[in-house]
Formats: C-alpha cells, structure tokens, sequence
C-alpha cells in the first residue's frame, strides 16, 4: 500500500479552516482599530494630537490592508501561504503597538493582545513562525517603551517580555502536538481511503459473487461477480427485500442467507443449483456470521454471502467416480468375458454336431439352429464387453482433429436409424487443430457421440457438431491442459435427457434402446480418457449437449506433423 507523504504545510491547513481563522482576524482587527480612534477622539480632558495622529493612521491602514487581504483570500481565492500570514502578523504587530502606545505604554491595560498575536502566529506559521513573531513583539515593545522615555529596567517590563516569549514556546508546542496529530489523523484517513479502494477493486473484479443482506432480508451490496452468476440486475435491487426474490431461483443461497442473519452463525460450506434462464448451474456457498452492533454505536447486523460456480470441480469429481468405475466393471468384463468365451464356443459347436446328426429329429434341428443362433449372438455381445475392456490407445500420433471429426459425422448422418428430415451440421477451423490420439479409437468414439445425437434429435430436428479451441478462461480448473484445449461439441434439439436417468448414461450395459448393448457412452468415456481428456454434458428438458475436451499437441509434436 503506497502512502503519500504529508508535508506540515498540509498539516497546517489539516489543523484548522485558515480562510475561517483569517476572517475572524479580520473582524478583530477591525474592531481594535475602531476602538482605538474612538478611544483617541473621546479621552478625557484635552487628548493628546500625537495619539489622534496614531489613532487615526491605524485605523486607515487597517480598513485599507484588511480591505486588500481579505479580497485576496476570499474573492480572488488565492492559496495562504506563509508569506501571507507572515504579513498578518506583522501588521498585526504593529497595530498593537500602536494601541499599546496610545494607552499607556507599559502601563496599557493592552500588552496582552501580544500574547493573542503570538498564539495565532504560532498556528498559522510553519513550526519557529511563532517564536520569531514573538522576537519581533519584543523588539517593538521594548523599542516603544525606550522611545517613550520609560524605565527599561522596570521588573514588571521584563516579566511581560518573558511572557510573550513562554507565550511563544507554549503556542509552538501546543500546535506543533496538533500538527502531528493532523498527520496522522490525515495519514490514517489516506490509509483508509487507500484500502478502500483497493477492496472495492477486489470486490468488482474478483470471480465470486459477494451478497450483503441485513437482518429484515434487504439487498445492501453484491458485485459484478453475484450479477454474473445469478444472471440478474442486482445493483438495481439495492435496498429492496432480496431474500423472497432469491428463494426460487437459489434456494440454497437464500436458506444460508436467512440461516446466517437468523442464528447469527457462519454457515461453512453449502451446495445447491442456480435455476437461470440460461440454464441450471452448481454453486458452494459460504456466509459470515453476523455481528451486532456494539454497545453505544446504531445499525443493524448484516450478513454476507460469498458463492462461486462449482460446476466444473462437482463434473470433474463426477469424472474420477465415473472413471474409477468404469474402469472395475472393465475388469470384470473382461474376465467374465474370456471365462465363458471358450465355454460358449464349444457349446455351439457341440450342438451344431447334434443337430446334423443323422438321428435328429425335425425339432433337434430347429432348437439347433435356435441354440447356434442365440450363441453367435452372445459372442457378439462378449467381443463388444472386450473391445470396451480393451478401450486403450495403441498408435498415438499427430491428428488433425477437424478431419476425424468430418469423417465420422458424415457417416453419422448417413445412418439409417437418423430421424427423417433431421439436419446435420459439422463446423471446423479452416486451420488443423492437432493433438496426439489413436485415430481410429478417436473416430469410434466422435461417430457414438454424433450417432446418439443423430437418433435422439427429433424429425425435423438438427444436430450440431462444433470444433474449436477452448480459451483458457473456460478450461475448467485442476483439468490438467498445460498445453491448451480443444473442444468437441455435440449438440442436438432432442427431448434431453430424463433427470433420473443422467447418472447412469455412462454405466456400461445400461441402455434405453431396443437392441442396444449400453457400452456406446462407456466406451466414448473410456477413450477420450485414453487421450487424458475429459466428456461433458449439459441436458436438460430440450435439447442434450455433449462436449469432449482434449489437450492440444506440443508444439514440438505440432512442427514435426
């Protein structure tokens, strides 16, 4: 944090209003002089004409060099300066002397307006202003009293000149003390203005949205971040009840919200959707517990929320779990398949035997026939569990993403379980988009994807098959793509994916279709997993997008293709 050093000139003006401190100088002055040529023109018996001459110039030059300094100060606006207040008390000085001398010299019951002259001095001047204007007033003190012919030796003349120097020292030190603490006061406030700001920077651009509410559920501050997230104005719901309005769309924020302000406890960790209009998101909540307000001081506890979008971190937990299973059930696949592999096949050969046997009867042949039939169609089914079992990428070489992804599209599209009239759309970049994969387990696994979109897009429907690259605001975090990403989208315009249903699309065997094996999704998992990638997917009551993440190539892979 960068403090700006505070000079004693900022000080100064820090201690007090000057221009409000001059203009009371002013009316002093004005009213001394004034008193003074009234006091000159009414004294008793004949007065003196040296003092009437005194008097009177006095009180010229005060209206005059009030007159000029205050349209300096206060119409023109000029800064105060030193040198200016160095002239007030100078004048200011010899104005005194001037009633001093009229009203007795030594003896005037004045002498004490030094003093005044002398603290004013000593706050308005840079630190030693006082002591010298103090030096001064002796000077022309003295200087009155020897001219006039009096004792300079009188005790009481010594002690007034005492005076006007402790005057000084006790001014001095006493605005010197308010100097420092208008320092630091200035030097705190800068601080805090400082920090201020920099928390209000934090705040607007951080990624987490931050909500106040205070005890009756009103809005009191949310950031860019919480407007972002919440897909809403929240600046203009600012002083309006907020916790009724958030219910529907996050009920979990508002129950931590209303949990919060109400048990006046820090909520830790909370999970829950967004419901927005542009489409379901998973957010981890946390609030601060609320304080009331200390004894003696007025305001209402308030409570704040501070929530960020945990979609990414709740699908790639969901992708170590889906992984690690899948990767059991492979196993077992793989062991149950070659142990009845062998059995099966010496089934079917031994009733392929019997049923051309000579004695065979007419219905050997056919539950033959039936046997051979439904055993051919068994090893079918344990070569699809051991090719899912056995999903490893063997040739791992430099790819053109973009070309893989046209090939199996096109023959997505020419399949004949595609919907009538369904439109199917492949986009690409103009320029490759290389990584390192087995072509043809890559081929297999964009082929599954764009032919579930193909079968589940309506007649009439559309199909959307886009390459292109992930910026790295979007790459979800802890994915592992030091390289930067390419992204594989499959969308369609189908009926979505049933709620009940989204937790098992990935589990091997489990299918919805007529005839199907449900090792389609599994074995696209299993494969992008090959190529360290990552399956993604958004459904919802229309419509299903699948998105396939893959690391780019090296560029040292890249130069050699």
């Amino acid at each position: 944090m960068r403090i700006t050093p505070i000079s004693d000139e900022t000080a100064r003006k820090a201690l007090l209003d000057s221009r409000g401190f001059v203009r009371w100088i002013y009316i002093a002055r004005l009213s001394l002089a004034v008193a003074l040529l009234v006091a000159a023109l009414l004294a008793g018996g004949r007065p003196d004409p040296t003092d009437t001459i005194i008097a009177s110039l006095a009180f010229a030059a005060s209206v005059a060099f009030t007159a000029g300094s205050a349209w300096s100060s206060f119409v023109q606006r000029r800064p105060l300066g030193a040198t200016f207040f160095y002239l007030q008390s100078l004048f200011d000085l010899a104005l005194v002397t001037a009633v001093v001398h009229v009203t007795g010299r030594s003896a005037s019951p004045f002498v004490a307006l030094y003093i005044l002259v002398i603290a004013a001095a000593s706050l308005l001047l840079p630190p030693g202003g006082g002591l010298l204007v103090a030096a001064l007033g002796n000077v022309v003190f003295f200087t009155d009293v020897i001219l006039s012919r009096e004792s300079a030796f009188d005790v009481a003349l010594w002690l007034q000149l005492g005076i006007f120097g402790v005057v000084a020292l006790g001014s001095g030190w006493i605005a010197g003390r308010l100097r420092q603490g208008a320092a630091g006061r200035d030097q705190l406030a800068a601080e805090l203005v400082q920090a201020r700001l920099e928390a209000a920077d934090i705040l607007h651009n951080i990624r987490s949205g931050i909500v106040t509410i205070d005890v009756e559920g009103r809005l009191l501050y949310a950031n860019p971040a919480a407007s972002a997230l919440l897909d809403a104005d929240l600046e203009s719901r600012i002083g309006q009840p907020f916790l009724d309005w958030l219910q529907p769309l996050t009920p979990v924020l508002a129950g931590a919200l209303r949990e919060s302000i109400t048990t006046r406890q820090r909520i830790v960790r909370a999970e829950g959707d967004v419901h927005r209009e542009s489409g379901a998101m998973t957010i981890g909540v946390t609030t601060t517990a609320p304080e009331a307000p200390l004894d003696g001081q007025h305001g209402l506890a308030t409570s704040t929320a501070i929530f960020q979008d945990i979609s990414n971190n709740k699908r790639l937990e969901s992708l170590r779990v889906r992984a690690e299973r899948l990767e059991a059930v492979a196993e077992l696949s793989a062991s149950l398949a070659h142990e009845i592999r062998n059995p099966l096949a010496s089934i079917r050969s031994a009733v392929e035997q019997l049923a051309q046997a000579r004695h065979a009867t007419e219905d050997d042949r056919v539950l033959g026939a039936l046997v051979m039939r439904e055993s051919d169609r068994l090893s079918r089914l344990l070569g699809e569990f051991l090719d899912f079992a056995r999903t490893r990428a063997t040739v791992i070489e430099p790819v053109d993403l973009g070309e893989v992804v046209r090939g199996a599209t096109n023959l997505a599209a020419a399949h004949p379980s595609r919907a009538e009239d369904v439109t199917v759309s492949c986009s690409t970049p103009e320029t490759p988009l290389v990584i390192e994969a087995d072509e043809d387990l890559l081929h297999r696994a964009i082929f599954n994807l764009a032919l579930n979109a193909v079968q589940a897009a309506p007649p009439g429907g559309r199909v959307d098959v886009d390459v292109l690259p992930l910026p790295a605001d979007e790459v979800p975090a802890g994915s592992g793509f030091d390289n930067g990403a390419v992204a594989l989208r499959v969308t369609d315009d189908g009926p979505g994916i049933p709620r009940d249903l989204r937790e098992r699309m990935f589990d091997p065997f489990f299918t919805t279709k007529d005839g199907g094996t449900g090792l389609g999704l599994p074995v696209v998992h299993r494969a992008v997993e090959a190529h360290r990638g990552l399956v993604l997917v958004d459904t919802g009551t229309h419509g299903t997008r699948f998105t396939v993440l893959l690391p780019l190539a090296q560029s040292g892979s890249t130069e050699e293709s």
